[in-house]
């Protein structure tokens, strides 16, 4: 195997490299002025991942064609120039996001070894097509964290216990766990995850890194293993909201083969770095979201009313509070489960049903039946942690006609929307409304599970409607994020003004070791 540089000794120390915190903008730069070249960043990441991740388990599989792809595209920088921003950028996608090559997509479990997807998911593809180089699949919390209600966030039976890379031994959050930890640590330049309520954001806090929850429909989500359509979306996690900006660019548009996409038509631009403005705070009028999402932890409290004076310093108007009124309504949590678990059960055959057979000796599934009965076939390897109750009650469930289901969608959507997030952004003339991403990484718990607390992700989830979460400080040395959320399709207003509050407070700092 060829040799790069920045590669370090098994065990040691990570030192750092000259690709340490490297934004998209500046690893451009330097392959135009020819002192960088793709397959030689690759390389570096590759070697990262050897030597680092025996730590961290965020990463599940190299891409073994990665250093020829990326060599390929030295060759057509060469002969042609970049295709755009995201030319010989090595990117890691979360282990639910299909790619039709030699490497595996399973959602974290040993039930999906047996078969493989037929073709890139929509993201994958785009993502070639704007010249990226895809790394590797991240680990993830198995099933994106809808197998068990006492899951452990980062832990899945093919990667295992994903780690937090500012304090081993702590929980980066989940689902989209390995996607935040490598791009927290380097190893990659940027990554994909997906969300349903929570797993872009959550785990981009507590890693310490940026991450954009789309407005489901701006991004597609064809060839990701789904839980729910009405909430499911993909996107970008990096370390700064530039980088975020650039990717998400690349992912936008419609796509035949989701038809949430046609709600984007006359919403999605192919650049949204044009709304990077570092005044962006300048007039914008910003509510505090206090009810249901302070007073679950002190110190992030004070990190986030720190982070509310800054943003007033630097010319926002600040509403406090501007609660969402229905933030409390218990309906809301109610409604979603039960959505989710319909839908659980209907978008996962469907899913299914685009595999095709992979290891001819391996089963392949083709309903949540067969992926319950494979996980009762090898319990020591699926469930020795925790069960499986949520599949459980997901088979139970009916289909998507069931007047149970379709009243749970619509209640759930109006608390969440019209009567909840629109509704407080209307009354005080708002451009966007902040609050805790959540609380600090906690200790990894195999036997109680995760113990998350002071998420501010539901209503957004359920409406269907964008989050951005940027770092915000410390507590306690662990990363806390603070979240701007908005209406649908309000991405450039939130890019605006993430992007503001990022350079005013240049909160983020890479893990020491990595």
């Amino acid at each position: 195997m060829l040799r790069f540089a920045f590669r370090y000794a098994k065990g040691a120390r990570a030192v750092k490299n000259p690709l340490h915190e490297a934004t998209i903008a500046q690893l451009q730069a330097r392959m135009k002025r020819g002192e960088l070249s793709s397959q030689t960043l690759t390389g570096a990441y590759i070697g990262r991942i050897e030597t680092i991740d025996t730590l961290l388990h965020s990463v599940l599989e190299v891409n073994p064609d990665a250093l020829e792809i990326a060599a390929a595209l030295d060759d057509e920088r060469r002969r042609k120039g970049p295709r755009g921003p995201l030319h010989g950028i090595p990117i890691l996608l979360k282990d639910n996001i299909d790619t039709g090559d030699k490497m595996q997509t399973t959602a974290g479990s040993l039930a999906l070894v047996g078969s493989r997807p037929a073709q890139d998911a929509t993201v994958a593809e785009r993502l070639r097509i704007a010249g990226a180089v895809i790394l590797g699949k991240a680990n993830l919390s198995e099933w994106a964290n809808f197998r068990s209600t006492h899951s452990i966030s980062g832990w899945s039976a093919r990667g295992g216990q994903c780690q937090n890379p500012y304090r081993l031994g702590h929980n980066p959050c989940g689902s989209s766990s390995g996607s935040a930890v490598a791009i927290s640590a380097n190893l990659a330049a940027a990554s994909l995850g997906t969300e349903t309520d929570g797993s872009i954001v959550c785990p981009s806090a507590t890693c310490g890194i940026v991450g954009i929850k789309p407005t489901v429909g701006l991004v597609s989500r064809a060839g990701v293993i789904p839980i729910a359509h009405s909430q499911d979306t993909v996107g970008p996690m990096t370390r700064t909201v530039a980088d975020g900006a650039a990717i998400l660019g690349a992912l936008t548009g419609l796509d035949p083969r989701d038809k949430a996409t046609n709600a984007s038509a006359e919403h999605f631009t192919a650049d949204y770095t044009r709304f990077l403005d570092p005044e962006g705070l300048v007039g914008a009028r910003i509510g505090v979201a206090r009810e249901r999402f302070f007073g679950y932890h002190t110190a992030t409290d004070a990190v986030i009313e720190q982070a509310i004076a800054a943003m007033q310093a630097a010319g926002a108007v600040i509403v406090d509070p501007a609660n969402i009124p229905t933030a409390t309504d218990d309906r809301m949590r109610e409604s979603e489960l039960t959505v989710l678990l319909y839908e659980l059960k209907a978008d996962i055959a469907s899913y299914l049903a685009t595999r095709v057979p992979g290891q001819a000796d391996l089963p392949q599934p083709h309903s949540l039946a067969d992926l319950m009965a494979f996980n009762q076939a090898y319990p020591d390897l699926e469930l020795e942690l925790f069960g499986q109750e949520l599949f459980e009650m997901a088979w139970q469930k009916g289909d998507l006609s069931d007047s149970v289901y379709l009243e749970a969608l619509a209640l759930g959507k109006r608390l969440a929307g019209p009567e909840g997030i629109d509704a407080v952004m209307d009354a005080h003339r708002l451009d966007a409304l902040v609050a805790p991403t959540g609380a600090p990484a906690w200790h990894n718990d195999p036997k109680l599970g995760d113990r998350y607390v002071g998420g501010s992700s539901r209503p957004a989830a359920v409406a269907g409607y964008p989050l951005i979460s940027v770092p915000a400080g410390f507590a306690d040395g662990l990363p806390v994020g603070i979240t701007f959320m908005g209406r649908a399709w309000s991405e450039p207003t939130l890019i605006r003004l993430a992007y503001a509050f990022e350079q005013k407070s240049l909160a983020r700092r890479a893990p020491q070791g990595f």
